[in-house]
């Protein structure tokens, strides 16, 4: 992908809206106080050609491609754009004979060592060298000795390769590996001629974020060995999609051949990623190629020791419906369950929940898998942007590590303390990639936090001594914000499985009730879990953020009936399964042998259950298990919507098919209706949406047409709100407040936090869009389309009906955490990004790159047993014992045992920290012995 269009963020001086008038190629030009002068001219439609320019990053001068004449009191001279901010009256000229002069010496110069191999080379057809050789370069050249030669490739890491005679010392994968991503893993070494990107022999290049120094590299001396010598540009068909690998919703373009995923590239979407990818979402599509993916349908005989054998659709749908039907019969709609979710498109999880609690009749579903919060928590917190977050006043993270579960936010969150001085308050059990940033780092053991949250909120004493000075700094920080909370912002996410969820909302609770105006970011892992939960996907809700008691006259109206009574989260099911209190189960995309905190509680479920379905990609451990196995469409080939923390509908473009006989989720669901004797009321995607949109109360408003506009590139925050708009199409009409839901014949979305250029208008069609003052602006129809497709079965309510947003207060149980003993060490158990998880190890890429685990403890704490590091230590816990290498981390704080939660313990890959713990209890205590 070429370069993003943006401001950067390292401007000399701070950009301001204050005009600043100059003369560019003898033409009047408008730009902004501080801006750079490749920017203002590129945003003029000007195009100076550069290399080492990125608007990401700090500005160096190095490439010298960027030389501009501008005229000063001595006289024309040349003058590197990228590094010269705008000032009045100044004279630029980018096409004098100077100008060229200089452009043809750059480029002579640095085509004197750069091979001539534009033909095996990955970048060619989309290098900026050959572009600007072509465009700008002498034609010629007039070196003739033979080039410099070194071996080729050297790999830097598992991911990326190095060609270092490509190399024009740019230094773009340098500065983001120090700016960006804050792991300066790889720098240049050498002087003169034999300059070269090298790394450190003691610091391999290990960032997540490696893949961004390919994409962003101007030439091919840095590729992926995913994608080397798989395919040329030209051969690439493209779409325009959403990352799904985790809930922060990147824009992504995805790039196939021959109906096989070959790259994903960073799309720049300043709401969201700003072009940035991890490497699991960069190159985690090789999952969807996987030669292991379930392809037909699979039915197990009448034994359990009979094995799973293909069959066809109508058998295995047919005998989900029979016999759903008979334990409906026998024990009520309650004793079925549906676990998962969160891996479905919104118009999937639409389905699936219509299905379950209006045609099956169950409530007991639940997309988090018991690794999330309480849904209701969730979506009642007033919500805040990935925007407003980097832009708050002060920032509380009451969550685990962002690096590793939400990599993308981490970045932007570091990006915002290091270059803005965003202050960050941590409350963490251990230290986490942003500890080092963060303007205040609180450990707190497992149970701890509401203690914390209560002590900061009233602004009194340490609550631990062992902080110091470390309190009076987080004090120091919230004293930024408002008393009522103005300005803060509270990222919120589980930062151990072994803490019982109750204990984090607990915190949150907190919070929001001594911080009524502060917003909350859910820091939830799953890729659709909002979605998911926006979808009715969880006990005691319904699609819209509504709950099930003040929803029910609305969707019985809608959809005909709804469950009696409140359904039982993912524990809840699998402890009824487990004591014969419920009979059925279906996974939607889910593993809980794997996947679920509390293996043994799993297990029992799944070994108890009378008749299990699993609708899944792939084979799992909980599969194994499953009388019937549904194949289903993954990543990238279904269209459709996905909603990311924030609240954030983007749109999923389909690019490939699924291969054999995999069908869609939403497909699956309808069939499913139609045996059992309902409709969905949609045959596709659109009609699934228009359903949402109709019935949904969040989502009313955001019509298909809202969500396909241009301006809709960076996806639509829900719901919408009443704001400023200018109707029709006179640029000249005043703004007025209109709310798009309540307001016949108008369909508006909002630019929540997009840049907002000083006078920009346009107009498309019928559509107007208006942006001024730095006010966020709406886009609207004048005229009285159609909100819904005209074909749609589905017929809302009347709109005076439509039952209220579910919202903070609500009520949140007190968690009763018991005194930790002088024997005992508290558990946490977080996840790592690279995982024993089947998406990762069905990636050859990634599979190589997941670490080994073991118990970090705190030197101290292992120095009572006479353990050191690469000891073998037994771990127990009431729950169950895990034998485990031991490792002298002094980061890790005294009293705590960090077991990592996604992978192994040794060669079983059913075998880890899930062992260890007993879904329902606060905290996990374990006692070490020597193994």
């Amino acid at each position: 992908m070429s370069d993003p269009v943006a401001t950067s963020h390292h401007a000399t001086a701070p950009i301001g809206d204050a005009p600043v008038t100059l003369m560019l190629d003898g033409v009047e030009v408008t730009a902004r106080t501080g801006e750079f002068l490749i920017a203002a001219a590129e945003r003029a439609g000007v195009f100076i050609p550069r290399f080492c320019y990125h608007p990401r990053m700090k500005p160096v001068g190095m490439c010298r491609m960027c030389l501009v004449e501008v005229s000063g009191p001595r006289g024309a001279t040349l003058q590197p754009a990228c590094y010269v901010p705008v000032t009045d009256a100044m004279v630029v000229d980018t096409t004098s004979e100077k100008v060229k002069k200089a452009q043809d010496g750059v480029l002579e110069f640095l085509l004197v060592n750069h091979p001539l191999d534009c033909p095996v080379c990955d970048k060619g057809g989309e290098c900026p060298l050959q572009d600007q050789t072509l465009a700008y370069g002498p034609g010629e050249s007039r070196f003739v000795e033979e080039k410099r030669h070194w071996a080729k490739p050297m790999p830097i890491s598992d991911l990326v390769l190095l060609d270092r005679e490509r190399c024009i010392q740019c230094g773009r994968c340098t500065r983001f590996a120090a700016e960006i991503a804050g792991e300066a893993q790889i720098d240049f070494v050498g002087r003169g001629d034999q300059i070269e990107v090298g790394i450190f022999a003691e610091h391999p290049f290990s960032s997540y974020f490696s893949g961004n120094t390919v994409q962003i590299c101007p030439v091919g001396a840095l590729t992926a060995s995913p994608y080397r010598f798989t395919a040329r540009p030209w051969d690439l068909e493209q779409v325009e999609s959403t990352c799904t690998t985790c809930a922060v919703g990147c824009r992504v373009a995805v790039q196939s051949s021959s109906n096989r995923l070959t790259r994903l590239l960073g799309v720049d979407s300043e709401l969201v990623n700003q072009s940035w990818l991890c490497d699991k979402g960069r190159f985690g599509y090789e999952a969807g190629n996987s030669d292991e993916r379930l392809t037909q349908p699979m039915i197990r005989g009448t034994g359990r020791d009979d094995v799973l054998e293909p069959t066809s659709w109508t058998r295995a749908l047919s005998t989900v419906a029979e016999r759903l039907t008979a334990i409906r019969s026998a024990k009520g709609p309650g004793a079925i369950g549906v676990l998962g979710g969160a891996r479905l498109s919104n118009e999937d999880a639409y389905a699936w929940a219509k299905l379950a609690k209006s045609v099956i009749g169950t409530d007991s579903v639940d997309a988090q898998l018991g690794d999330g919060l309480p849904a209701e928590l969730v979506l009642a917190l007033p919500r805040a942007t990935i925007e407003e977050t980097c832009s708050a006043k002060v920032v509380v993270v009451l969550a685990g590590d962002l690096r590793e579960e939400l990599p993308v936010l981490h970045l932007r969150l570091r990006l915002a303390a290091v270059d803005d001085g965003l202050p960050i308050v941590e409350i963490t059990p251990c230290p986490t990639a942003l500890t080092p940033d963060a303007a205040a780092t609180l450990h707190c053991r497992p149970g701890a936090s509401p203690d914390v949250a209560s002590a900061l909120v009233s602004g009194g004493a340490s609550p631990d001594d062992s902080y110091g000075e470390t309190w009076n700094a987080a004090l120091a920080a919230l004293a930024n914000a408002g008393d009522d909370g103005e300005g803060l912002v509270i990222v919120v996410g589980r930062a151990s499985l072994a803490e019982h969820q109750g204990v984090v909302a607990q915190a949150a609770a907190t919070f929001a009730a001594a911080w009524p105006k502060a917003r909350f970011l859910p820091a939830l892992r799953r890729g659709n879990v909002m979605g998911a939960l926006d979808m009715g996907l969880a006990p005691g809700l319904l699609p819209g953020r509504v709950t099930l008691d003040e929803g029910r006259d609305w969707f019985e109206a809608a959809w005909g009936t709804v469950p009696a009574e409140r359904g039982r989260d993912a524990v809840g099911i699998l402890a009824a399964l487990a004591d014969g209190t419920m009979d059925a189960l279906i996974l939607v995309g889910s593993d809980p042998l794997s996947d679920f905190p509390d293996r043994a509680l799993a297990a029992a479920a799944l070994q108890q259950a009378g008749f299990v379905v699993a609708v899944d990609a792939f084979t799992s451990p909980s599969t194994e298990h499953a009388d019937v196995v549904l194949p289903a469409v993954t990543a990238h080939e279904r269209g459709g919507t996905t909603t990311n923390i924030e609240g954030r509908v983007t749109r999923l473009g389909q690019k490939i098919l699924a291969p054999g006989q995999a069908w869609p989720d939403w497909m699956i669901a309808a069939e499913l209706a139609e045996l059992f004797g309902a409709d969905l009321g949609a045959n596709s995607v659109g009609e699934l949406w228009d359903a949402i949109e109709q019935v949904a109360p969040s989502h009313a408003g955001v019509t298909r047409s809202v969500l396909e506009s241009p301006s809709a590139s960076d996806g639509v925050v829900v719901p919408l709100v009443a704001s400023r708009v200018r109707i029709g199409r006179n640029r000249d009409a005043e703004l007025q407040a209109i709310d798009p839901i309540a307001t016949p014949g108008i369909e508006a979305i909002e630019l929540q936090g997009a840049p907002i250029r000083s006078g920009f208008a346009q107009a498309s069609g019928d559509r107007f869009s208006a942006a001024g003052n730095g006010e966020d602006v709406l886009v609207a129809v004048a005229s009285a389309a159609a909100s819904t497709s005209a074909t749609s079965p589905t017929s809302a309510p009347s709109a005076a009906a439509r039952p209220a947003l579910i919202s903070w207060p609500v009520v949140v149980s007190e968690m009763h955490v018991p005194p930790a003993d002088s024997y005992s060490l508290r558990l946490v158990s977080g996840r790592r990004l690279y995982d024993d998880g089947v998406v990762v190890q069905a990636c050859e890429s990634l599979a190589a790159l997941v670490p080994t685990t073991g118990l970090r403890s705190n030197p101290y704490d292992l120095d009572r047993l006479g353990i050191s590091t690469g000891g073998r230590v037994r771990v127990k816990s009431a729950r169950g014992a895990l034998v485990l290498e031991a490792i002298a981390d002094p980061v890790v704080p005294r009293g705590v045992a960090v077991v990592d939660f996604n992978l192994a313990a040794g060669d079983d890959a059913l075998s880890g920290a899930a062992d260890l713990v007993a879904a329902g209890e606060p905290v996990t205590d374990v006692r070490l012995e020597t193994a």
